[in-house]
């Protein structure tokens, strides 16, 4: 068999099968649309319980910004607790449905792409798949450890933001040392976190493909890492440089629509930024899937993607003639009686 790429395999498996995509945008988005919903609903109904007297709806109609002030400081005073209580009702329900909806959705793109890479490495002949459901209790334990984990960041971002302010105390505030305190903790903590969320990640192609729980799949990410850690890095590097370019466009794109504000009517400058925001969400989610399928690749083909065996050196032919009496190794060969 010859050598394969990954990356290459991983991105031509996600233009050849779009609709791979689709389902990644589908489960995303939707629970997309769900949070953002979910967001403006809380706001509306916290607004909603906050009690406004005459008096303070007298000092919003002054517009005036220290009455508008006081009356805002009235109203919000004692709310709180009622919007931290809400805070956490969306967020613990978002979790749940984030969980649900990637659980279903990383079944469904993980056993195509298992599926196609099993059929390429029979020489696409016909072959046989189990008819056995997708393992969704061992993805659902991936994506609660998932969100366990992006909640153990928040907690130690606030915790580092709580440390860094010991160095400046009320008698002498220095808030530059602060910045310079929390900032290697917040990269520190980022980074932890992006690392385990990676590995979590990586780890949902095994529940699909080999019917493991969720220590097992962890267990197998590990291994996979220590085997194959050349390629599995030169996927997520090519993906990550990919993803950063689109970034890039993305972003030069925002600001040309923003430019014209000031002369173009204001919703047509809010739809065309919403559509590059749309249009680069997509791009996204083809990148992951590609790099999925690079993923995919390297576990279900090995020795394709596994660097050639060093060949034997062979020692350099001479033109000597090993025949010669004068090279032999036996004495008085060349001496004739």
């Amino acid at each position: 068999m010859s050598r394969i790429s990954p990356t290459l395999e991983g991105f031509r498996a996600a233009f050849r099968q779009p609709a791979l995509t689709l389902a990644e945008i589908a489960w995303r988005w939707t629970a997309g649309a769900v949070g953002w919903a979910l967001f403006f609903f809380s706001v509306i109904e916290f607004l909603d319980t906050l009690p406004v007297s005459r008096g303070d709806a007298t000092l919003l109609r002054t517009k005036h910004p220290l009455l508008v002030g006081r009356a805002l400081a009235h109203i919000f005073h004692g709310s709180l607790n009622r919007a931290v209580l809400a805070a956490l009702l969306a967020a613990l329900a978002l979790s749940v449905l984030w969980i649900v909806a990637a659980s279903v959705g990383r079944a469904a793109t993980v056993r195509a792409l298992v599926e196609r890479f099993q059929r390429d490495a029979a020489g696409n002949s016909a072959i046989e798949f189990p008819s056995q459901s997708a393992p969704f209790q061992s993805l659902v334990g991936l994506n609660v450890l998932r969100v366990v984990v992006a909640l153990a960041a928040v907690l130690a971002l606030v915790g580092a933001a709580v440390l860094a302010g010991f160095a400046s105390p009320d008698a002498h505030p220095r808030p530059g040392l602060v910045v310079i305190l929390f900032l290697p903790l917040a990269a520190l903590i980022v980074w932890l976190w992006s690392a385990l969320n990676w590995l979590l990640s990586l780890a949902s192609i095994f529940p699909v493909r080999d019917d493991e729980d969720t220590l097992g799949a962890l267990s197998a990410a590990v291994a996979l890492l220590r085997e194959r850690m050349g390629p599995v890095f030169a996927v997520g590097t090519w993906t990550g440089l990919a993803h950063l370019t689109a970034f890039s466009i993305a972003g030069t794109a925002v600001s040309l629509p923003l430019a014209f504000i000031q002369v173009a009517p204001w919703r047509l400058v809010i739809a065309c930024v919403l559509l590059v925001v749309l249009a680069y969400f997509a791009v996204v989610d083809w990148l992951y899937i590609a790099r999925l399928a690079g993923y995919v690749c390297i576990v279900e083909m090995p020795d394709a993607v596994a660097l050639p065996a060093p060949q034997p050196v062979s020692p350099p032919q001479t033109a000597i003639d090993r025949d010669e009496p004068i090279l032999s190794d036996l004495p008085n060969l060349a001496v004739e009686t």
